[in-house]
């Protein structure tokens, strides 16, 4: 492989690896986020419920 050659490949494997990165960074913010949207949601709903029926 000539050094060009070889500076391509590196570009590619940066630009790949950076778009992994950015990938699970946002898998992980969806990840934790969800459930605890869900968990806020029934904790209102169940607290909306007591304050009106008791």
């Amino acid at each position: 492989m000539t050094e060009a050659e070889v500076r391509l490949a590196d570009e590619k494997m940066r630009a790949e690896t950076a778009k992994l990165l950015a990938e699970t960074k946002q898998i992980s913010v969806s990840t934790f986020l969800a459930p605890f949207l869900a968990a806020v949601g029934v904790i209102g709903a169940t607290a909306a419920f007591v304050k009106i029926f008791l």
